[in-house]
Protein backbone atom coordinates (compact mmCIF):
# COMPACT_ATOMS: atom_id res chain seq x y z
CA UNK A 1 0.00 0.00 0.00
CA UNK A 2 1.33 3.43 -0.98
CA UNK A 3 0.18 7.00 -0.38
CA UNK A 4 0.21 9.77 -2.90
CA UNK A 5 -1.66 12.71 -4.39
CA UNK A 6 -3.87 12.71 -7.48
CA UNK A 7 -2.30 14.97 -10.10
CA UNK A 8 -4.83 14.40 -12.88
CA UNK A 9 -8.17 12.70 -13.44
CA UNK A 10 -9.08 11.78 -17.00
CA UNK A 11 -11.55 9.29 -18.52
CA UNK A 12 -11.83 7.22 -15.34
CA UNK A 13 -8.07 7.10 -14.72
CA UNK A 14 -6.33 8.79 -11.79
CA UNK A 15 -2.66 9.70 -12.02
CA UNK A 16 -1.21 9.44 -8.50
CA UNK A 17 2.16 10.90 -7.52
CA UNK A 18 3.70 8.73 -4.78
CA UNK A 19 6.92 10.75 -4.64
CA UNK A 20 8.92 8.08 -6.45
CA UNK A 21 6.65 7.63 -9.46
CA UNK A 22 3.31 8.54 -11.00
CA UNK A 23 0.99 5.52 -10.98
CA UNK A 24 -1.98 5.27 -13.34
CA UNK A 25 -4.92 4.07 -11.26
CA UNK A 26 -8.57 3.11 -11.41
CA UNK A 27 -10.88 3.75 -8.45
CA UNK A 28 -12.49 0.86 -6.61
CA UNK A 29 -16.19 0.32 -7.21
CA UNK A 30 -17.00 1.08 -3.56
CA UNK A 31 -16.56 4.82 -4.22
CA UNK A 32 -19.33 4.76 -6.84
CA UNK A 33 -21.64 2.96 -4.40
CA UNK A 34 -20.89 5.59 -1.75
CA UNK A 35 -21.47 8.44 -4.24
CA UNK A 36 -17.88 9.64 -3.82
CA UNK A 37 -15.41 10.48 -6.57
CA UNK A 38 -11.67 10.89 -6.11
CA UNK A 39 -10.63 14.45 -6.96
CA UNK A 40 -7.46 16.09 -8.19
CA UNK A 41 -5.60 17.18 -5.06
CA UNK A 42 -6.84 14.23 -3.00
CA UNK A 43 -4.34 12.35 -0.87
CA UNK A 44 -5.05 8.67 -1.43
CA UNK A 45 -3.86 5.19 -0.55
CA UNK A 46 -3.27 2.94 -3.54
CA UNK A 47 -2.26 -0.63 -4.21
CA UNK A 48 -0.13 -1.40 -7.24
CA UNK A 49 -0.79 -4.37 -9.52
CA UNK A 50 1.95 -6.54 -11.11
CA UNK A 51 1.22 -4.75 -14.40
CA UNK A 52 2.33 -1.47 -12.85
CA UNK A 53 -1.16 0.05 -12.78
CA UNK A 54 -2.83 0.73 -9.45
CA UNK A 55 -6.13 0.93 -7.63
CA UNK A 56 -7.29 3.84 -5.46
CA UNK A 57 -8.25 2.04 -2.23
CA UNK A 58 -8.85 4.96 0.13
CA UNK A 59 -9.33 8.72 0.00
CA UNK A 60 -7.65 10.34 3.00
CA UNK A 61 -9.49 13.11 4.93
CA UNK A 62 -9.87 16.34 2.95
CA UNK A 63 -9.43 19.89 4.23
CA UNK A 64 -12.00 21.00 1.62
CA UNK A 65 -13.53 19.97 -1.69
CA UNK A 66 -15.21 21.87 -4.51
CA UNK A 67 -17.74 20.75 -7.09
CA UNK A 68 -16.60 23.09 -9.84
CA UNK A 69 -13.72 23.07 -10.28
CA UNK A 70 -13.68 19.46 -9.05
CA UNK A 71 -10.68 19.73 -6.73
CA UNK A 72 -9.72 19.02 -3.12
CA UNK A 73 -7.31 20.24 -0.44
CA UNK A 74 -6.98 23.70 -1.95
CA UNK A 75 -5.18 26.49 -0.07
CA UNK A 76 -6.49 29.23 -2.34
CA UNK A 77 -8.65 29.81 -5.39
CA UNK A 78 -7.15 32.12 -7.99
CA UNK A 79 -10.15 33.73 -9.69
CA UNK A 80 -9.35 34.98 -13.20
CA UNK A 81 -11.47 37.89 -14.40
CA UNK A 82 -11.30 40.37 -17.25
CA UNK A 83 -12.50 43.82 -18.25
CA UNK A 84 -11.92 42.87 -21.89
CA UNK A 85 -13.80 40.23 -23.88
CA UNK A 86 -15.10 38.14 -22.18
CA UNK A 87 -16.00 40.75 -19.56
CA UNK A 88 -16.53 39.19 -16.13
CA UNK A 89 -19.69 39.81 -14.11
CA UNK A 90 -18.64 40.72 -10.52
CA UNK A 91 -21.52 38.59 -9.21
CA UNK A 92 -19.69 35.53 -10.57
CA UNK A 93 -16.56 36.57 -8.67
CA UNK A 94 -18.52 37.21 -5.47
CA UNK A 95 -20.21 33.81 -5.55
CA UNK A 96 -16.87 32.05 -5.94
CA UNK A 97 -15.36 34.14 -3.13
CA UNK A 98 -18.28 33.40 -0.80
CA UNK A 99 -18.11 29.63 -1.37
CA UNK A 100 -14.31 29.68 -0.96
CA UNK A 101 -14.62 31.56 2.36
CA UNK A 102 -17.22 29.04 3.56
CA UNK A 103 -14.72 26.24 2.93
CA UNK A 104 -11.78 27.95 4.61
CA UNK A 105 -10.03 28.61 1.33
CA UNK A 106 -8.21 31.82 0.45
CA UNK A 107 -8.92 33.82 -2.71
CA UNK A 108 -6.83 35.94 -5.07
CA UNK A 109 -8.52 37.89 -7.86
CA UNK A 110 -6.46 38.28 -11.04
CA UNK A 111 -7.63 40.86 -13.54
CA UNK A 112 -6.08 39.49 -16.72
CA UNK A 113 -5.79 41.06 -20.19
CA UNK A 114 -4.89 44.44 -18.69
CA UNK A 115 -2.97 45.19 -21.88
CA UNK A 116 -6.40 45.33 -23.58
CA UNK A 117 -8.47 46.80 -20.74
CA UNK A 118 -7.21 47.84 -17.26
CA UNK A 119 -10.48 46.59 -15.70
CA UNK A 120 -10.79 49.78 -13.65
CA UNK A 121 -14.39 49.04 -12.62
CA UNK A 122 -13.50 45.60 -11.25
CA UNK A 123 -10.34 46.89 -9.56
CA UNK A 124 -12.34 49.64 -7.84
CA UNK A 125 -14.81 47.08 -6.47
CA UNK A 126 -12.20 44.78 -4.94
CA UNK A 127 -9.32 47.03 -3.90
CA UNK A 128 -10.98 47.70 -0.52
CA UNK A 129 -12.82 44.37 -0.20
CA UNK A 130 -10.16 42.61 1.84
CA UNK A 131 -9.59 40.20 -1.06
CA UNK A 132 -6.18 40.49 -2.75
CA UNK A 133 -6.61 41.81 -6.31
CA UNK A 134 -3.87 42.06 -8.90
CA UNK A 135 -3.78 43.33 -12.48
CA UNK A 136 -1.91 40.99 -14.81
CA UNK A 137 -1.36 40.39 -18.50
CA UNK A 138 -0.35 36.97 -19.73
CA UNK A 139 0.48 38.65 -23.05
CA UNK A 140 2.93 41.30 -21.80
CA UNK A 141 3.96 39.75 -18.47
CA UNK A 142 2.55 42.63 -16.41
CA UNK A 143 1.97 41.58 -12.79
CA UNK A 144 3.35 38.05 -13.23
CA UNK A 145 6.39 38.63 -11.00
CA UNK A 146 4.13 40.16 -8.31
CA UNK A 147 1.90 37.08 -8.52
CA UNK A 148 4.65 34.50 -7.95
CA UNK A 149 5.19 35.16 -4.19
CA UNK A 150 1.41 34.84 -3.62
CA UNK A 151 1.55 31.27 -4.99
CA UNK A 152 4.75 30.14 -3.27
CA UNK A 153 4.22 27.24 -0.86
CA UNK A 154 0.49 26.90 -1.60
CA UNK A 155 -1.78 24.68 -3.65
CA UNK A 156 -3.81 27.05 -5.84
CA UNK A 157 -6.69 26.25 -8.18
CA UNK A 158 -7.11 28.61 -11.11
CA UNK A 159 -10.75 29.16 -11.99
CA UNK A 160 -12.96 31.63 -13.84
CA UNK A 161 -15.23 31.96 -16.83
CA UNK A 162 -14.12 30.61 -20.19
CA UNK A 163 -11.71 32.75 -22.15
CA UNK A 164 -10.29 34.88 -19.31
CA UNK A 165 -6.84 33.31 -19.72
CA UNK A 166 -6.28 30.78 -16.94
CA UNK A 167 -4.01 28.58 -19.06
CA UNK A 168 -2.26 31.62 -20.53
CA UNK A 169 -1.38 32.94 -17.07
CA UNK A 170 -0.02 29.53 -16.04
CA UNK A 171 2.09 29.47 -19.20
CA UNK A 172 3.39 32.96 -18.33
CA UNK A 173 4.27 31.80 -14.82
CA UNK A 174 6.47 28.97 -16.01
CA UNK A 175 8.11 28.71 -19.43
CA UNK A 176 8.20 24.90 -19.11
CA UNK A 177 4.41 24.76 -19.45
CA UNK A 178 2.82 24.31 -22.82
CA UNK A 179 -0.87 24.31 -21.90
CA UNK A 180 -3.17 24.71 -24.88
CA UNK A 181 -4.95 28.06 -25.09
CA UNK A 182 -7.90 29.09 -27.22
CA UNK A 183 -9.27 32.15 -28.89
CA UNK A 184 -12.22 34.18 -27.66
CA UNK A 185 -15.23 34.34 -29.94
CA UNK A 186 -15.73 38.00 -30.83
CA UNK A 187 -19.35 37.34 -31.76
CA UNK A 188 -20.28 35.53 -28.55
CA UNK A 189 -17.85 37.27 -26.20
CA UNK A 190 -16.79 34.04 -24.56
CA UNK A 191 -13.91 31.63 -24.74
CA UNK A 192 -13.61 28.08 -25.94
CA UNK A 193 -13.11 25.38 -23.34
CA UNK A 194 -9.49 24.52 -24.22
CA UNK A 195 -8.85 22.92 -20.80
CA UNK A 196 -10.78 19.62 -20.78
CA UNK A 197 -9.76 18.31 -17.39
CA UNK A 198 -8.25 19.40 -14.09
CA UNK A 199 -4.51 18.91 -13.75
CA UNK A 200 -1.99 19.81 -11.04
CA UNK A 201 1.30 21.46 -12.02
CA UNK A 202 4.39 22.21 -9.96
CA UNK A 203 5.47 25.82 -10.36
CA UNK A 204 9.08 26.86 -10.83
CA UNK A 205 8.41 29.80 -8.48
CA UNK A 206 7.33 27.43 -5.69
CA UNK A 207 3.92 26.07 -4.87
CA UNK A 208 1.56 24.08 -7.04
CA UNK A 209 -1.31 25.12 -9.27
CA UNK A 210 -4.30 23.49 -10.92
CA UNK A 211 -5.74 24.50 -14.25
CA UNK A 212 -9.44 23.71 -14.70
CA UNK A 213 -12.06 23.89 -17.45
CA UNK A 214 -13.72 27.28 -17.76
CA UNK A 215 -17.44 27.86 -17.39
CA UNK A 216 -20.07 30.35 -18.47
CA UNK A 217 -21.84 30.52 -15.12
CA UNK A 218 -20.97 29.26 -11.67
CA UNK A 219 -22.69 26.04 -10.66
CA UNK A 220 -25.43 26.30 -8.02
CA UNK A 221 -24.69 22.94 -6.35
CA UNK A 222 -22.65 24.62 -3.61
CA UNK A 223 -25.36 27.17 -2.81
CA UNK A 224 -26.42 25.22 0.27
CA UNK A 225 -27.91 25.59 3.73
CA UNK A 226 -24.57 26.22 5.39
CA UNK A 227 -23.93 29.11 3.01
CA UNK A 228 -27.43 30.43 3.69
CA UNK A 229 -26.79 30.41 7.45
CA UNK A 230 -23.31 31.95 7.21
CA UNK A 231 -23.58 34.16 4.14
CA UNK A 232 -22.63 37.42 5.85
CA UNK A 233 -19.50 35.73 7.29
CA UNK A 234 -18.29 34.97 3.76
CA UNK A 235 -18.19 38.65 2.78
CA UNK A 236 -14.89 39.65 4.36
CA UNK A 237 -15.56 43.38 3.90
CA UNK A 238 -18.57 43.06 6.25
CA UNK A 239 -16.39 41.69 9.08
CA UNK A 240 -15.57 45.01 10.82
CA UNK A 241 -19.27 45.91 11.05
CA UNK A 242 -21.31 42.70 11.55
CA UNK A 243 -21.03 42.68 15.34
CA UNK A 244 -22.00 46.36 15.61
CA UNK A 245 -25.54 45.86 14.27
CA UNK A 246 -28.34 46.78 16.68
CA UNK A 247 -30.12 43.44 16.37
CA UNK A 248 -28.74 39.91 16.70
CA UNK A 249 -29.31 37.98 13.49
CA UNK A 250 -29.38 41.15 11.36
CA UNK A 251 -29.72 40.21 7.68
CA UNK A 252 -27.97 43.42 6.52
CA UNK A 253 -30.71 44.00 3.98
CA UNK A 254 -33.01 46.72 5.37
CA UNK A 255 -32.87 46.74 9.20
CA UNK A 256 -32.61 49.97 11.17
CA UNK A 257 -29.39 50.13 13.15
CA UNK A 258 -27.54 47.86 10.70
CA UNK A 259 -23.84 48.70 10.83
CA UNK A 260 -23.20 47.07 7.44
CA UNK A 261 -25.79 49.33 5.78
CA UNK A 262 -24.25 52.31 7.55
CA UNK A 263 -20.81 51.34 6.21
CA UNK A 264 -22.36 50.98 2.75
CA UNK A 265 -23.84 54.47 3.01
CA UNK A 266 -20.49 55.86 4.20
CA UNK A 267 -18.70 54.35 1.19
CA UNK A 268 -16.72 51.82 3.23
CA UNK A 269 -18.37 48.86 1.45
CA UNK A 270 -18.67 48.98 -2.33
CA UNK A 271 -22.32 48.98 -3.50
CA UNK A 272 -21.64 46.26 -6.09
CA UNK A 273 -20.42 43.92 -3.34
CA UNK A 274 -23.56 44.60 -1.29
CA UNK A 275 -25.77 44.04 -4.37
CA UNK A 276 -24.11 40.65 -4.83
CA UNK A 277 -24.82 39.87 -1.18
CA UNK A 278 -28.50 40.84 -1.59
CA UNK A 279 -28.81 38.72 -4.72
CA UNK A 280 -27.27 35.69 -3.02
CA UNK A 281 -29.47 36.29 0.03
CA UNK A 282 -32.55 36.15 -2.21
CA UNK A 283 -31.27 33.10 -4.11
CA UNK A 284 -30.73 31.22 -0.85
CA UNK A 285 -33.93 32.34 0.90
CA UNK A 286 -36.18 29.56 -0.51
CA UNK A 287 -33.70 26.82 0.44
CA UNK A 288 -34.96 24.63 3.28
CA UNK A 289 -33.00 22.26 5.52
CA UNK A 290 -34.68 19.18 4.01
CA UNK A 291 -33.30 20.15 0.60
CA UNK A 292 -29.71 19.93 1.83
CA UNK A 293 -27.79 17.25 -0.06
CA UNK A 294 -26.68 14.36 2.07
Amino acid sequence: MMEGRILKALSGFYYVDTGDQVVTCRARGKFRKLGISPLVGDMVRISQQPSGEGMVDEILPRKNAFIRPSVANIDQLVVLASGAIPKTDPFLIDRICAIAALKGCGVIILLNKCDLDPADDLYEIYKTSGIPVLRVSAETGEGIEELKPLLDGKLSAFTGNSGVGKSSVLNALDSDFAIAVGEVSQALGRGRHTTRHVELFRLGCGGEAMDSPGFSSFETDEMNMELKERLDETFVDFAPYRTECRYVGCSHTKEKGCAVLRALKDGEIHPVRHRSYLRMHEDLKPLQAWQQKK
